[in-house]
């Protein structure tokens, strides 16, 4: 017993040690991001990267690790990294020195997201939200009292409430820039339009990440351009110091592609648990003898279970597009299905074959 205590001393000690060199490692990647940002380069560098990870890969196998760890354990550096400079650069930017910004909805979770962004590039922060403030932040507890003068506005708050806000910033007509962040475009129509027809600078956003987010490399951000061109340039002015890749596209074209990007994805998996819950299987049991597939599938099927359930049947019942998704994935599984109970071996095959191909084309540089 007294060689094993002695042992897991060492062990603590050396953890202490790994920790304070990776925090060592973290104030050389801020130095970097600096002189990055001096020279005016690019936060990411993907050749530097796939050289780190090739040195991991190599030292690994040298000192007898598997080479996988050691790459696994880079990625995980290389992010924090990233999300270090990314941080820096926003802060850096400055970009709301001097300026306010109201975030209505701001209690909520994505919105105090859109508070802490906004605190960090230099933006006097103010909230508005019903459910209360945020300590150390003005906050109003609605619009009337908010003044909307100032030179940015998020409204954050959930589908529906969304298009009340916006209606009631339209017969305001607030100076400032404006957007919303809805996952869902098609219901805010009408107010993004009367916006617009008052003359205000109104634009529409979708961040397809969510409030635990840090990094924002490799997140896409939804620019809805409704027509006015300075909005639009702005709210791509504020996302400029970030990683984020910026995609434009019309209401419609957005409303459609999430009835599959949300929609379908949301219900394969609600579908996937209830399927088990029906079943009659105990889930520990299931746990116990699941495979690699079964556990990443319940991985995701168990962070669906845990979102906002009245967000996601808005996500469903506000699209328009939705009904065309879901019976897609009605005729799917029925299709499978009669594959399976008609043991036909080539059909099946060939729904594996096709759907290879489709994912094929999926950008290799994605995450």
């Amino acid at each position: 017993m007294d060689e094993l205590e002695a042992l897991r001393k060492r062990l603590s000690r050396l953890d202490v040690e790994l920790l304070e060199m990776v925090a060592h490692r973290q104030r050389i990647v801020a130095e970097i991001g600096r002189v990055k940002s001096a020279t005016g380069r690019g936060t990411r560098d993907f050749t530097r990267e796939k050289e780190v990870l090739e040195l991991a890969r190599r030292t690994a196998q040298r000192v007898g690790l598997e080479e996988q760890v050691g790459a696994d354990l880079f990625r995980l550096l290389i992010r924090a990294s990233l999300a270090t400079q990314e941080q820096d650069k926003v802060a850096a930017s400055a970009r709301g020195t001097g300026k306010t910004a109201l975030v209505v909805g701001g209690a909520g979770q994505m919105g105090q997201w859109f508070v802490r962004f906004l605190d960090s590039q230099g933006y006097q922060v103010e909230v508005c939200d019903r459910a209360g403030g945020i300590a150390g932040y003005c906050s109003y507890e609605d619009l009337e009292h908010a003044g909307l003068d100032q030179d940015l506005i998020a409204v954050t708050a959930p589908i529906a409430e969304t298009a009340e806000i916006l209606s009631q910033l339209a017969s305001r007509k607030p100076r400032g820039l404006i957007f919303d962040i809805s996952s869902l475009k098609g219901p805010l129509e009408g107010p993004l339009n009367r916006l617009k027809e008052a003359g205000c600078l109104v634009t529409s956003i979708h961040p397809l990440f969510g409030p635990d987010t840090e990094l924002l490399s490799g997140r896409n951000l939804v620019i809805v351009d409704l027509g006015v061109p300075e909005a639009t340039a702005l709210v791509r002015q504020l996302f400029s110091s970030t990683m984020a890749d910026q995609v434009e596209m019309t209401l419609d074209v957005h409303d459609r592609a999430m009835a599959y990007v949300l929609g379908l994805s949301h219900a394969v998996n609600i579908a996937f648990f209830n399927a088990l819950m029906e079943s009659g299987e105990d889930a520990s049991t299931l746990a116990r003898l699941s495979s690699s597939t079964f556990d990443a599938q319940l991985d995701v099927a168990s962070h669906v279970a845990r979102e906002n359930p009245y967000l996601y049947f808005e996500i469903q019942s506000l699209n328009s597009h939705s009904p065309r998704a879901l019976i897609a994935l009605l005729n799917a599984v029925t299709q499978l299905a009669g594959r399976v109970l008609d043991r036909d071996e080539q059909g099946f095959v060939e729904l594996m074959a096709q759907g290879k191909e489709f994912l094929a084309r999926r950008p290799d540089d994605r995450p």
